[in-house]
């Protein structure tokens, strides 16, 4: 799992028939310090109903992408499986 920065929508008129009707995003990850990018930005379905500029959690874990999709094999690499809370600042 790593942490990312949703960046964009990605549209494409021809996919592998696993990812019909999913929503796809543009996912830069992050190395730990979450600042710095870890390489290019990868594309991710959403599992979670994430938008663009939020932070989010995604993982390579095929299973889950397979159990999501409901199909044996697919060409998914990523998946967008949490949404980061908002930190909230101490008021008192």
């Amino acid at each position: 799992m790593q942490v990312g920065r949703v960046v964009g929508k990605v549209v494409s008129t021809v996919k592998h028939r696993s990812m019909n009707g999913q929503k796809l995003l543009l996912v830069q990850p992050y190395l730990v310090d979450g600042k710095t990018a870890d390489g290019d930005p990868q594309i991710a379905i959403d599992s979670v109903g994430a938008g663009i500029g939020e932070e989010v959690m995604i993982t390579s874990d095929g299973r889950f992408a397979r159990e999501r999709l409901g199909v044996d094999a697919t060409p998914v690499r990523w998946s967008v499986i949490a949404i980061k809370d908002e930190e909230r600042k101490n008021t008192k």
